[in-house]
């Protein structure tokens, strides 16, 4: 029989392997039931069971484990061999034994099962890691013998927290499936991932739509034997006497299980015999920590003049959701700027795979290459690296399996999913008979900026809770009451499939004063979507750069862009008039709202306490401290958020008028009085009890039960015996009689009925009343996750299962009978089931329309650069030790009010992914003279977190890497 004909013969083999406890047994019975059912002759080989019937001649040592292995792996494929499906669930890990599977059965699929340490000592089935830590017993896989996971398995199942047995199945056989598509059409030749020389060298003759550059290949073994005859065999190639790159191979460089990209040193330009032995010599010091003599190093002409180059993924790399990713340069001429990460100006972009149309014709050539990398090697999940020529040639310079965390949804759901997206963009920005504007568009960003306070892709828990206390309607509740049109039916934030979106229409419309005449509204809101589509980069900033929601003392000059955009005179004029009708109001030092709103904010501290202190069930204290928080804290809160931003607008403008210059704004910002600022002075003053008991509730995740409160971890987030009292040198704020008699002047010059008392009151209030807000109604959120946590721990839910459910399934416990744990459970499984989907689904920052969905570049950002202070230092990023806090910049996700922690580790400087510049980290900047940049978006802020060293450089509005 030929191989051929043996491998569509042959059964198949499932090899589930991990440690002890993993769950391997319950996923192969159950995938065994499954088989089965459809059909199919299969046999179910339980590791334990093996060892009593082929393997009960043999101990525990390794090399008798190995010896089992290697049985139980023959055993496999004499059963195959008969047409059986087999099922073999047995630890077994032992790369010998994985390779000579996977080498001689036709039909070999390896599933690992992983699961962390903690959590296998915790279940620990058979007493195996308990008993080892009690010393009563040796040869324990994982602990005295090393755990040798698969280096190349066709799917990772991540079991921490135990995957329903459908879903597993459900996983492999998606997986199984779409191996042996690939295989059966495409792979017949035998394509298959060596080192990154072996693998590229296997990959040249089979290659049509890219070329790759000849090779010298040698092992390290034979550079140390006879590094002569290794020269001797470089200068003899054509291009020998020429620059060349000496590269890397390491056995374990490239594998699917464990990526080492970039730990291994690699020497471009090199010219002459001298010079290349020192460059392998360099290359070889890169691998002593795995000296092994079978590594490799390969040495290829070195490839000059390029017009683009760049790396490529076939798969998401974070969630492994199906789309080809390109990260590519194409101004810079050198073929490594992508890879060295040293590059500001590159382009990311992004295309589901079962939409290619979407893609660009300058990148057209990539995608014939992935496609065929992808059916030559087998693979849908592979990262490339890539160059063209100046003639136009494209060129392989490396493939490697992609390392993936994550288990896979099937691409048909993601694909269905996008589709819906599609479809519903398509819908929500058609005209709407109580919508101003002809269009809409979506953010992540504009308004109540969701990926700043949730994130992209938040669980389901944070999700809910963001839309039940803000977006859903408390949101356009307040907006109204201010002055504003009336938008109270529409919510302000659309769920894409768990992604959560701002509706760009909706918002803009929010801030017209509910005066303005309709013809101009209309108008205006359609100027301000075009100018956000035609300046993707101020969606974080439209309220700064785009709309006009209040007057200031700059408005003037401001609105002149309106005469320039088809509006007359007479619409600047009526604009005018309404913000400043608005603003006055607003201002009013006597009855303006943002005074009601402090007091409101006020009441919710006092019912807090009787919330707290009832007898009331806990699922009953959870319903009523969310809906305290509604009526009391966001409510006003969304009140005085709007009174700060104004607050800002206007101080803002004294420094654009030039009454008041940068430093003098500074030293305004450094003199309040807001939360953020004393926590800073309690943390030195208070003692760890009574510090805690104040500022206990806050998490640096407002909405996420994850996210440990500061009473809960108080050591990770602070460092107790580095506090100290620190008196501010700023100078104070103070205005001279001529800049108050010229603020004088101007009040009244531009209409605005308050005088400069009342105005620096408003200001100071609007600030500090905002942060008060949040820091009041985040300990009622805070309270009611800590309640939640409880109620899932009485129900034998953990926290991380807990983050599954929707807030709305909780509330409805309190008004309905029946079981809460069922009621709990069925929540958090359609929590999950939509969660596996939200992280494979990629959508970009602002979607214009629905083809966005499926294709897309990645948009530059406009970071916000706080303060005009300079620092260099080196970077640290959330999760880091803490230790190495002190002295550094430090690269967080947000900037949300629970991060104020960071500010007791001895930082110089931070840097967050998302926020806006009139967020409550960029007022925290502002208030310690300390350099940021707030909101640097996806692309800088993965970019600069790779240096090792920065200058944040506020001053001159850059980062510079330094090393």
């Amino acid at each position: 029989m030929t191989n051929l004909s043996a491998k569509f013969s042959s059964g198949r083999v499932f090899w589930i392997t991990g440690l002890s406890a993993a769950g391997k047994t319950t996923i192969g019975r159950a995938l065994a039931a499954h088989l089965r059912a459809s059909g199919s002759s299969v046999i179910f080989l339980d590791g334990d069971k093996l060892r009593e019937v082929v393997s009960n001649n043999l101990g525990y040592s390794k090399e008798d484990r190995r010896a089992a292995a290697m049985r139980n792996g023959m055993l496999c494929r004499m059963l195959a061999e008969q047409g059986h499906d087999v099922v073999c669930a047995t630890i077994s890990l032992f790369h010998d034994v994985q390779r000579w599977n996977r080498e001689n059965i036709p039909r070999y699929f390896e599933i690992f099962v992983r699961v962390s340490w903690d959590e296998l000592r915790r279940r620990d089935t058979k007493g195996v890691y308990s008993v080892a830590g009690e010393r009563r017993t040796s040869n324990v896989v994982g602990l005295d013998i090393p755990a040798e996971t698969p280096q190349a398995p066709d799917l990772v199942l991540d079991n921490d927290n135990p995957l329903e047995p459908a879903d597993a199945v459900r996983l492999i056989l998606d997986r199984v499936s779409g191996l042996a598509r690939r295989s059966s059409a495409n792979n017949r030749n035998g394509v298959h991932f060596g080192t990154k020389a072996e693998t590229l060298e296997r990959l040249a003759p089979s290659l049509r739509s890219a070329a790759i550059l000849p090779q010298v290949r040698f092992s390290v073994e034979e550079w140390r034997v006879d590094r002569q005859s290794v020269l001797k065999r470089i200068v003899a190639t054509p291009w020998g006497s020429e620059a060349v790159i000496v590269r890397s191979s390491a056995k374990g460089e490239d594998s699917s299980f464990d990526s080492q990209a970039g730990k291994f040193v690699s020497v471009a330009g090199v010219e002459g015999p001298e010079a290349i032995s020192l460059a392998v010599e360099r290359v070889l010091a890169s691998y002593a920590d795995n000296d092994c003599p079978h590594d490799q190093i390969f040495v290829q002409p070195m490839l000059n003049k390029v017009s683009m180059a760049g790396v490529a993924v076939t798969r998401e790399p974070r969630d492994g959701g199906p789309y080809f990713v390109i990260n590519y340069d194409d101004y810079s001429g050198r073929a490594d700027l992508v890879t060295s990460g040293t590059g500001e100006k590159l382009k990311t972009f992004f295309c589901l795979k079962s939409h290619h149309q979407g893609f660009p014709e300058n990148l057209r050539p990539i995608l014939a290459l992935l496609q065929e990398l992808e059916a030559l090697l087998g693979c849908d999940a592979i990262d490339v690296e890539f160059a063209v020529g100046e003639n136009g040639a494209l060129y392989l310079l490396q493939v490697r399996p992609l390392v993936l965390e994550q288990p896979l949804i099937p691409a048909e759901a993601v694909a269905a999913a996008t589709e819906q997206i599609a479809q519903k963009v398509a819908s929500l920005s058609g005209p709407h008979p109580y919508l101003h504007g002809n269009r809409s568009a979506f953010g992540v960003m504009p308004d109540w900026n969701p990926a700043e306070i949730i994130g992209l892709k938040p669980r389901p828990l944070a999700l809910s809770l963001y839309r039940e206390l803000i977006t859903d309607s408390i949101w356009a509740y307040q907006r109204h009451n201010y002055g504003y049109k009336n938008l109270r039916s529409f919510p302000l934030l659309t769920n894409f499939h768990g992604l959560p979106y701002i509706d760009v229409r909706v918002s803009f419309n929010s801030f017209i004063p509910r005066d303005m005449r309709p013809d101009l509204a209309e108008r205006l809101v359609n100027y301000y979507v075009e100018r956000l589509l035609a300046q993707p980069t101020l969606h974080d900033k439209v309220e700064f750069e785009i709309i006009f929601s209040c007057y200031t003392l700059d408005l003037p000059e401001r609105l002149s862009i309106l005469l320039k955009n088809g509006f007359s005179p007479d619409d600047v004029r009526n604009v005018t008039d309404s913000l400043r009708n608005l603003t006055n109001k607003i201002i009013n030092n006597q009855n303006g709202l943002w005074r009601n709103d402090q007091k409101r904010v006020d009441r919710l501290v006092e019912r807090l306490a009787a919330i707290r202190d009832s007898s009331l069930d806990k699922i009953s204290r959870v319903y009523w401290l969310l809906e305290d928080c509604k009526r009391y804290g966001t409510l006003p809160f969304a009140g005085l958020a709007r009174a700060g931003f104004i607050a800002t607008q206007f101080l803002e403008s004294l420094v654009a008028t030039g009454v008041i210059d940068r430093s003098e704004h500074a030293a305004f910002m450094s003199d309040l009085n807001s939360v953020g600022s004393q926590i800073g002075r309690d943390f030195g003053r208070l003692n760890k009890d009574e510090f805690l008991a104040r500022y206990g509730h806050l998490r640096p995740g407002t909405y996420d039960i994850l996210s440990p409160r500061y009473d809960e971890a108080p050591d990770l987030y602070f460092d107790w015996a580095a506090r100290q009292q620190h008196p501010s040198n700023a100078p104070g704020f103070a205005l001279s009689v001529s800049q108050m008699r010229l603020i004088e002047r101007s009040l009244k010059t531009h209409g605005i009925e308050h005088d400069i008392l009342s105005l620096f009151d408003f200001i100071k209030g609007g600030i500090e009343g905002r942060e008060y807000a949040k820091f009041v109604f985040t300990r009622s959120l805070s309270d009611a996750l800590s309640l939640i946590k409880q109620i899932g721990a009485e129900h034998g839910l953990s926290t991380d299962e807990c983050s599954f459910l929707n807030i709305a399934d909780v509330r409805a416990l309190y008004t309905e009978s029946g079981c809460i744990e069922a009621r709990l459970r069925e929540s958090i499984t359609e929590g999950k089931r939509r969660y596996a989907l939200t992280r494979q689904i990629v959508l970009p920052p602002l979607i214009a329309s629905s083809d966005d969905a499926f294709a897309f570049h990645l948009p530059t950002t406009q970071p916000n650069f706080i303060t005009k202070q300079c620092v260099t230092a080196p970077i640290t990023v959330l999760g880091d030790s803490t230790e190495r806090l002190r002295g550094a910049i430090l690269f967080i996700p947000s900037a949300d009010p629970g991060f104020d922690w960071i500010f007791s580790r001895g930082i110089t400087g931070f840097v967050t992914q998302f926020g806006g510049v009139n967020s409550h980290m960029a007022i925290r900047a502002s208030e310690l003279a300390m350099p940021a940049v707030i909101g640097a978006g996806e692309a800088l802020f993965e970019l600069w977190k790779k240096a090792g060293k920065i200058c944040l450089d506020c001053g001159n509005q850059q980062v510079q890497f330094v090393s």
